[in-house]
């Protein structure tokens, strides 16, 4: 396998997209619920926790940049061939689609119990997975750029929650964020930790960047992308913490889905269900890149065609899906997962990269290039 990918004309994107991948991909199912586990954790500084990692998360970026500018137009999959050998390479690439597979199953696990939560209660969870997964399907069929197409348009469309959130946010009770700058370091950082999952995705970065097509101008749609990404988290957990009570807050589940209950018009007596409805918008470009990540990483790995990839990884997710129907099963998983993907995530590229820039220093000393 070539360390750098060759990739044709026609299947490059401009970085300008990079912008609505990063936030699409990372704002999925984990920001629904998100603002009560950082508060469990760091109380009413919470938002000062979403800070610290978003200062974090912007190192994180930075060192999977510089490990990428290293190689001509190189992905992690074949960095790491690169760096380990062919087989530990190929054994840590394929912990990487695990890891991308565990994400889209959660993200559709996830988003199945809240509509048979606040829409179809008895609605049984394995037809809507089939249904969930066709249109995964469809659209990885269409190959990448119809991918970003999509995500670029549902991106646009679903700005109109960020607009409803003024109702809530104009009955906040300002003394639940008082005083301030009184939770303990430790639990500041605990509650950054607890953003992991809510942050998730934007190690897509890793796979796309080959497909860039003018990558000098990468780093400003990516960091604004984040910054979009952890500007939505800040805002629905600050106004989480001054609607609910403490207590209720420490007891919701979906916070943020809740704050829309009081958005209300003649026309429509339910409009939550209108919000859950509506965040399928918000999941199935996450659920979508995830999918292309994990066919693209194992045909690069495996010379596995991407068509078998994505009809075999359907079936099985639609055959677990039978296996995860409970509230207790699905947030447990997805609190060990997040566990899993706060090492492999966000702590990984800082040991990847002083090895890629050793070997880059002793290939320079050789005269060779990467």
């Amino acid at each position: 396998m070539d360390v750098n990918v060759k990739v044709k004309s026609n299947l490059q994107i401009r970085a300008f997209y990079l912008f609505f991948i990063i936030t699409s991909i990372q704002t999925g199912t984990g920001i629904m619920g998100g603002p009560k586990y950082i508060f469990v954790a760091a109380g009413r500084d919470a938002w000062l926790s979403i800070l610290i990692a978003f200062v974090y998360l912007f190192l994180v970026i930075w060192a999977m940049y510089i490990i990428l500018k290293q190689y001509t137009n190189a992905d992690i999959l074949g960095i790491q061939i690169d760096i380990f050998g062919v087989w530990i390479g190929k054994f840590l690439g394929s912990i990487f689609i695990i890891h991308l597979a565990m994400s889209l199953f959660t993200v559709l696990i996830t988003y199945i119990e809240v509509i048979q939560i606040f829409i179809f209660p008895t609605f049984p969870a394995y037809t809507l997975a089939f249904i969930l997964l066709f249109l995964i399907i469809y659209s990885v069929l269409g190959g990448i750029r119809v991918i970003v197409g999509v995500v670029f348009i549902f991106f646009i469309a679903i700005q109109f929650l960020m607009v409803l959130l003024i109702m809530p946010a104009l009955r906040i009770d300002i003394m639940h964020l008082l005083p301030a700058f009184q939770t303990p370091i430790m639990d500041l950082l605990k509650g950054a930790r607890e953003t992991t999952y809510s942050l998730l995705g934007f190690e897509i970065f890793l796979l796309l960047y080959p497909f860039i097509q003018n990558k000098e101008k990468i780093k400003l749609p990516v960091f604004l992308g984040i910054a979009w990404t952890i500007f939505t988290l800040l805002m629905v957990t600050v106004i989480s913490i001054g609607y609910y009570s403490p207590k209720q807050l420490e007891t919701l589940d979906w916070a943020t889905l809740g704050l829309f209950k009081i958005v209300s018009f003649s026309f429509i007596e339910r409009f939550d269900y209108i919000v859950v409805t509506s965040w399928l918008m918000v999941v199935l470009p996450n659920m979508i890149l995830l999918m292309w990540g994990i066919t693209y990483s194992v045909k690069r790995l495996y010379k596995i065609s991407q068509k078998m990839t994505l009809y075999i990884t359907s079936g099985i997710m639609l055959a677990a899906c039978f296996f995860f129907q409970d509230t207790h099963s699905i947030i447990a998983l997805t609190s060990n997962f997040a566990k899993v993907a706060f090492w492999l995530v966000f702590v990984y590229p800082f040991g990847l990269l002083p090895l890629v820039l050793i070997k880059k220093k002793w290939r320079k000393n050789k005269g060779e290039s990467m």
